[in-house]
């Protein structure tokens, strides 16, 4: 299948293609799926050997990638901190959080293109269309990753203005002369630093779980039905499965999954902030910021580079599909999609809320807590 096309602009070149000349291969070319790079090829590379090494290498890229973001980050609360102080830094938040526009679009690009993909499969078009918007979607995963990067780095930036306001907040409050010291040294200040960084682990399984178990109902039910419906399992025209069943499953597993999670985001400050004071809960937010924003940027990475393996090993490489790198490639996309769909971006979410609920209690536990100011 070819694309009408005569003009493609890739960077700041024009390349000139003849109208009926634009196939696959040319579009992967002009993409640049990340595909293209040499991680999710050693990614796909791997995959040869077992679905194990598809998951642990996986799982490494989305490590790794947390470098430069962490160190760029960190630049840049400094240099917005010694150019205005904490407004500064407020500041650097409120510009990233502009970008918020870009950033929803170049999310919802790969969402857009994957359903583009599913519903030509169901209305089974050429497989030519799902090869090209497989590659699309490809594209959409890189896009996705940078979406979810620039989320968790404005949830940083938030987070630590939020966390600045909050101790401020607490200051105000307490009887004069007494001053909310933040001390690594004090035991209670690195209590609340603990339990604060186990948080985005903690909620992280529960998600982790919530998927899983919602999986695990789906998977009975398109049994049940392959054993229920006469002619589903062996494919007759005119026997369609009940989808609106295996819908209903989904939201209603993804709503409840969520209330137990959502509850923890919204007690722990709370209950932090009573039973260790201001000092202790300051030192909670701290640890949050620090371990979620790497979770954050780990998980969204991994699930992108795990699913972007499995697009290279179908485009014909290793094998191709069916072969055993395209099965273990598939294992890892198993793995990778709760991690950069469901993980991923729920960890912003989870920082903003804590710092919030935080500041509003900060004037109630101000003179509370197992040490107040020492």
């Amino acid at each position: 299948m070819a694309l009408k096309a005569s003009e493609i602009k890739v960077g700041d070149e024009h390349v000139e293609v003849v109208a009926d000349d634009l196939t696959r291969t040319q579009i992967v070319q002009y993409a640049g799926t990340s595909g293209d790079y040499n991680p999710v090829k050693k990614l796909a590379k791997g995959c040869q050997s077992g679905p194990a090494i598809a998951v642990v290498e996986g799982t490494a890229i989305g490590m790794q990638s947390t470098a430069m973001p962490v160190f760029a980050l960190a630049i840049s609360v400094v240099v917005a901190y010694q150019v205005a102080g904490v407004y500064g830094v407020a500041l650097a938040a409120l510009g990233m959080l502009a970008t918020t526009g870009m950033v929803v679009a170049v999310d919802a690009y790969g969402p857009i293109a994957d359903n583009a993909g599913g519903i030509a499969e169901m209305s089974h078009l050429d497989p030519k269309v799902r090869e090209i918007t497989d590659n699309l979607d490809a594209v959409g995963n890189t896009t996705a990753a940078i979406g979810k990067g620039f989320a968790i780095g404005s949830a940083a930036f938030a987070a630590i203005g939020l966390l600045s306001a909050f101790v401020l907040s607490v200051q105000t409050r307490l009887p004069e002369g007494e001053v909310l010291h933040l001390n690594l040294a004090e035991p209670i200040v690195l209590a609340g630093l603990l339990i604060g960084g186990m948080m985005p682990f903690w909620f992280s399984s529960m998600l982790f779980r919530a998927v899983g178990d919602c999986a695990d109902t789906m998977i009975a039910e398109v049994r049940r039905q392959f054993n229920e419906i006469p002619g589903l399992r062996e494919g007759k025209e005119g026997v369609e499965p009940d989808s609106t069943k295996c819908v209903d499953i989904a939201t209603v597993g993804a709503i409840r999954g969520m209330l137990v999670p959502g509850f923890l985001a919204i007690a722990s400050p709370l209950v932090m902030g009573f039973l260790l004071g201001p000092a202790g809960l300051a030192g909670f937010l701290v640890g949050a910021i620090c371990t979620g924003v790497m979770l954050g940027i780990q998980t969204a990475n991994s699930g992108g580079a795990m699913d972007n393996a499995k697009k290279y090993i179908e485009e014909g490489n290793y094998g191709g599909k069916n072969s055993e790198a395209h099965k273990a490639a598939v294992v890892g996309d198993t793995v990778g999609d709760p991690l950069k769909d469901t993980v991923g971006p729920s960890i912003n979410i989870l920082i903003k809320l804590m710092c919030v609920i935080s500041l509003v209690l900060a004037p109630a536990i101000a003179g509370w807590g197992l040490f107040v100011g020492n």
